[in-house]
């Protein structure tokens, strides 16, 4: 047994030697089973000298400084998230518009809502378990450029059919980009920044809510476009179209970021993650890289991480990489669903099921509630009325009958609805960065859940257009902070080796929820009114409760 260096605590009898040269100083060893402790000064390496050191992931990325390189991390990553949420929600603010060219009825209207859940849910577990594969970077890069075509594809249809096809793989791509950009950002992140930072990158999905709810606004009342024989192609197709540039600009901007390091050191590539580690020392401090104080990465954890020797050897073997990729696929698959992982894995697709169908089953719907509320105000002068003598009179008489002649053209006051709707999140998403690392990530999720319950049910009680405002605007902030907390619990809560398996399987729930919830609310909103929102209220509160059975990750080392 190799003696290990003065005041180094021992943890594993795993040593593995590596064949690589790291930064051309020879062959050296990476000791798997020695990590420093993060609160002692680094001990000194002296074969190399007194400008190197030893250390685990957590003190690498702490070495490299927070700076240029985090912020640019999180405008990238940000824009993603932004893109994923802009492309989602999209579809809630074309429902009233697209329903004359789509001969929509309230329940295809649930079903093309649901649509790009169902491929989010395909998509989310493939995709995911394809990045614990072969690397976080590459799988988003071709995310965006399948994203992106095929939203100009459904722009383009012409008829429910066709446009629910490309609807569906949209949603597949989508599906993959949750899970690997959560992982792909929280893998850059030191353990003091990292909750605050991952609820900075929440706050993209109000942005993109912002923008997608603006963009509505401006492009879809003007009725820009027209028909071009029996091709038509008019003003909330063109709002569709205008939904892929974010995908196009991810795709290119990621070219420009590295492979995470801390995916790198777990499939056992030290020395690239070494090199990774200096280039962003190299743009944070504005140094040399060479100047960089580590030269030797530890791993504290050997179970979960492959040796470079084994890496090499295995790709030197003769099977494919697809045999290899799938083989990791089935293999992640099946630790998540053994003690003690098991656990974790339960809770987190029970929290992620329940907080989707209210957060996606209420958000996707408003836009058309705030159309129905219009339609009842502007043919009743302004009466009072429950959320029920609404839908009731717009199915049976309004735009939604049968007998009703079909008009699409919907007034900017409902726009202008939504984007104070969306806006109401903001201040929560600020609340949210200043206090993740301070109050923690289960107090967020709890208060939220509850707050967001109490509003899904004072809905039923609301009695005119403005009412219904308020009370989705406060909806809106509340659940908006909760999904900052969930998915920096959910992030950090699974080992690295599992990440992006792990949060693409919450995700799978999370989809499911969403397509339950819209589907759910589409059925019994015009057959028995009062249902969803007493059914969402439950849902969310009871949810909630389950993070407490999850451990605490606020401050703590990613595994």
């Amino acid at each position: 047994m190799r003696e290990t260096d003065p005041g180094v605590k021992k943890t594993h009898n795993c040593d593995v030697t590596s064949d690589h040269q790291l930064n051309g100083l020879g062959s050296k060893t990476v000791d798997l089973g020695v990590v420093p402790s993060l609160k002692s000064p680094a001990k000194l390496d002296p074969e190399k000298g007194s400008n190197s050191e030893k250390a685990d992931f957590e003190r690498a990325i702490e070495l490299t400084g927070y700076g240029r390189f985090h912020y640019m991390l999180l405008a990238v990553c940000g824009l993603v998230s932004t893109s994923e949420e802009m492309d989602v929600i999209s579809m809630s603010f074309i429902l009233p518009s697209a329903q004359c060219d789509l001969e929509l009825t309230t329940q295809t209207k649930g079903w093309l809502n649901s649509i790009i859940f169902i491929g989010m849910m395909v998509g989310a577990y493939a995709w995911g378990s394809v990045a614990d594969s072969l690397g976080r970077k590459r799988v988003l890069i071709a995310i965006s450029i399948v994203n992106a075509l095929a939203i100009v594809a459904s722009s383009f249809s012409q008829n429910y059919e066709l446009f629910m096809l490309f609807r569906f793989i949209n949603g597949a791509a989508l599906g993959g980009s949750g899970p690997v950009i959560w992982s792909y950002f929280a893998e850059f992140q030191p353990k003091k920044r990292r909750g605050a930072m991952l609820s900075f990158m929440a706050a993209f999905w109000t942005l993109g809510n912002l923008f997608v709810a603006g963009l509505a606004w401006v492009i879809i009342p003007s009725e820009i476009g027209g028909a071009y024989g029996g091709f038509v192609y008019n003003s909330w197709r063109i709002f569709l179209l205008v939904m892929s540039i974010p995908s196009f600009l991810v795709a290119a901007l990621l070219f420009l970021l590295p492979e995470s390091p801390k995916f790198l050191i777990t499939t056992g590539r030290h020395d690239k993650a070494l090199e990774v580690f200096k280039g962003i020392y190299m743009m944070n401090t504005g140094k040399d890289k060479e100047l960089y104080p580590v030269k030797q990465i530890l791993v504290d954890d050997p179970i979960h991480v492959r040796p470079e020797k084994q890496v090499d050897l295995e790709t030197k073997e003769q099977k494919s990489k697809l045999r290899r990729m799938l083989s990791d696929i089935v293999e992640h698959s099946k630790e998540l669903f053994v003690p003690p992982i098991l656990k974790f894995t339960a809770i987190s697709i029970t929290i992620n099921f329940t907080f989707h169908i209210g957060y996606y089953g209420l958000m996707m719907w408003f836009p058309e509630m705030f159309n129905r509320f219009d339609e009842w105000s502007r043919t009743h002068d302004n009466a009072e009325a429950d959320i029920c003598q609404v839908t009731a009179y717009v199915t049976r008489q309004g735009s939604h009958s049968d007998e009703a002649m079909c008009d699409s053209h919907i007034r900017g006051d409902v726009f202008m609805d939504s984007l104070i709707t969306v806006a109401a999140a903001l201040p929560s998403n600020i609340f949210a960065v200043l206090g993740m690392d301070k109050l923690g990530r289960k107090f967020f999720l709890v208060f939220a859940t509850f707050s967001a319950g109490l509003c899904s049910g004072a809905m039923y009680f609301v009695y005119n257009k403005t009412n219904n405002l308020i009370v989705s605007a406060v909806f809106s902030s509340v659940i908006s902070c909760g999904n900052a907390s969930l998915d920096c619990l959910i992030t950090e809560v699974f080992p690295t080796n599992l990440r992006a398996t792990g949060v693409a399987i919450s995700m799978v729930a999370a989809r499911l929820g969403g397509i339950i919830g819209n589907v759910v609310i589409a059925a019994l909103l015009d057959s028995y009114c009062p249902a969803p929102t007493f059914i969402v209220a439950v849902l969310l509160a009871g949810g909630g409760l389950m993070c407490i059975f999850l451990p605490n990750t606020t401050r703590t080392a990613l595994k």
